[in-house]
């Protein structure tokens, strides 16, 4: 499959690729990994007249701790964020995840931002952002704004960067206490994207009992969402397997399942309540 015609054009900085977006406003696709792009430009259910790369943008790229949060830039690959050991001390959810994504090509060339912006329902990495509590940074014309990953992801293939805008980084809030986190996944065979994908991030107090809990979902609906039930019916308790597994059969209340040749409605959502269980008690092992 050949995508259509379009014209190429490489930004040498932020700036540069913003002011090429509001140029070309809605014919314009920003050129990141490519890993989720050019599948569509080649399936033509994308037909831009431009594409900008930010690709060669250092300032998009990398992993700063700054006391009570860490931020990665966009064009963090999901190999750098598999391979780095600071993250592995305090987010252990990112390598775990990364490992899960594609094969080896795929994460050596596919980007953080770029696939929090794709908002693939079948992503990865908007349920994990959604667990850890993540805030976007959007920069556009007018400058930058803030954006939790609560009210990030809008619909299928759909986030809250606006055209004329980037994702330029992400800011993960600090764990503290006695926290632990998973991602749980059952992959497509062939395309390795989430059939369903979970991801937990739990926090006990003094007495061993949850005193906080983020349970995400992808790969169920048009957007990856939060289990608000499960989180509620987790907190105040222990996380045995007995209660464990009771907040997870409250797990996918209120999605609008996808259904496919692969897997139906009814099956996906009967693999949100075992992904869910397996996540959270794969957290509460986890804590630390």
């Amino acid at each position: 499959m050949i995508p259509s015609e379009f014209d190429y054009v490489k930004a040498g900085s932020v700036q540069e690729a913003i002011g090429l977006l509001q140029q070309h406003g809605d014919d314009a696709k920003v050129l990141a990994g490519g890993h989720s792009l050019i599948p569509l430009l080649k399936l033509r259910l994308a037909s831009p007249a431009v594409l900008v790369d930010i690709s060669g943008i250092g300032d998009l790229r990398g992993i700063k701790s700054g006391g009570d949060k860490v931020t990665i830039g966009a064009l963090t690959t999901h190999n750098d964020l598999e391979q780095s050991a600071e993250l592995k001390g305090s987010f252990p959810i990112l390598s775990e995840a990364a490992t899960l994504i594609g094969d080896p090509m795929v994460r050596n060339r596919g980007t953080f931002g770029g696939s929090l912006a794709h908002a693939d329902p079948a992503g990865d990495w908007p349920a994990v952002a959604l667990a850890l509590g993540a805030q976007m940074h959007i920069t556009g014309s007018g400058g930058e704004r803030t954006v939790a990953a609560d009210d990030f992801f809008i619909d299928i293939l759909t986030s809250d960067v606006q055209p004329g805008e980037l994702l330029t980084s992400i800011d993960l809030p600090m764990p503290s206490g006695k926290v632990g986190m998973s991602y749980q996944k059952f992959s497509h065979p062939a395309s390795g994207y989430a059939v369903v994908g979970v991801a937990a991030m739990v926090t006990l107090d003094g007495s061993g009992n949850c005193s906080s809990a983020r349970v995400a979902v992808t790969g169920a609906g048009a957007k990856a969402v939060r289990l608000t039930s499960v989180e509620e019916a987790l907190v105040g308790k222990s996380l045995t397997e007995e209660n464990v597994a009771a907040a997870a059969g409250t797990a996918g209340e209120g999605i609008d399942y996808l259904g496919d040749i692969y897997a139906s409605e009814e099956y996906r959502a009967h693999l949100v309540k075992v992904f869910a269980k397996r996540a959270v008690l794969a957290a509460a092992g986890n804590v630390k």
